[in-house]
């Protein structure tokens, strides 16, 4: 009995190292995954698919690296730092600005404004927050330059107005990379009590326009009755003429009589004398 111990000893300890062996083997295999598997989100944060209309600025220790894109862009993890740029062209909605014309009245403008990033570095590095940069600097520029005209050239004169508002905010955005291509103002809306006085002048308008016709066609009327009034007195038959066609013309209202001055006058009243003496 004594004899067979350090066997069994020696058995046992044989079956702990073979147990140890497979659970060193597992180990390896979990940390080989590990590794694998840590490798794989490593390289797939360090690729980088740009569409056509993107471009990314890279960052690599805080300095600037450059602009990359489109298509297929390899970046350091963990080093480098990205922000992505789309360069298609956006819409600011520029919300409705209360506006005091040269003349004093009180107006409500909203506008739309169009723009595009054409130098996406500057866009980054030389401003902030290019987005609300930019629709401040409409607010502002929307107000500044309404205020300086008058109500009938706000409303008459919007194209203009849409083109010089461009040009100022396009020269404001131009040091930060942003190309402003149109605005627009969309809307201006004005008080009730003046809606009203413009009501009242458009009126006053176009009732002023209507007697300014009816005197030009009375005028022409009186000329053209003047050179008839020398004809007919060159040519008294010519008159004579006019008066039957008159006549004429008359005759086709059967509730009507009319009997003129004149030979005609004599005639139709001996007509009539002749045929009450018939009568009686």
């Amino acid at each position: 009995m004594q004899a067979d111990a350090p066997i069994e000893t020696l058995k046992k300890t044989k079956q702990l190292f073979s147990y140890g062996g497979e659970n060193m083997d597992i180990n390896m295999i979990s940390i080989a995954i590990i590794i694998v598997i840590f490798f794989l989100m490593l390289l797939s944060s360090s690729i980088k698919i740009m569409a056509e209309y993107q471009r990314i600025v890279i960052f690599r220790l805080g300095r600037l690296l450059g602009i990359k894109g489109p298509g297929l862009v390899f970046v350091v993890p963990l080093i480098d730092r990205v922000i992505k740029l789309d360069l298609r062209t956006r819409v600011i909605d520029v919300p409705k600005q209360r506006v005091i014309t040269k003349d004093n009245v009180t107006v409500d403008v909203d506008a739309v404004v169009y723009y595009r990033i054409t130098d996406p570095e500057k866009a980054i590095v030389e401003v902030q927050r290019y987005e609300v940069a930019t629709s401040l600097l409409a607010q502002t520029t929307l107000r500044d330059i309404l205020g300086t005209q008058s109500l009938d050239e706000l409303l008459s004169k919007r194209e203009d107005l849409n083109k010089s508002l461009q040009t100022i905010i396009d020269q404001g955005t131009d040091p930060w990379g942003i190309k402003v291509s149109a605005v627009t103002i969309r809307d201006v809306s004005l008080p009730d009590e003046m809606m009203r006085a413009i009501a009242k002048q458009a009126e006053a308008e176009r009732e002023k326009r209507a007697r300014i016709i009816i005197a030009e066609g009375e005028f022409q009327a009186s000329k053209k009755m003047t050179d008839a009034a020398k004809l007919y007195e060159k040519t008294p038959t010519a008159l004579r003429l006019r008066e039957l066609q008159t006549l004429t013309e008359i005759a086709r209202e059967k509730n009507l009589i009319i009997v003129p001055a004149g030979e005609m006058g004599t005639v139709a009243g001996i007509a009539k004398a002749v045929n009450t003496k018939v009568e009686k």
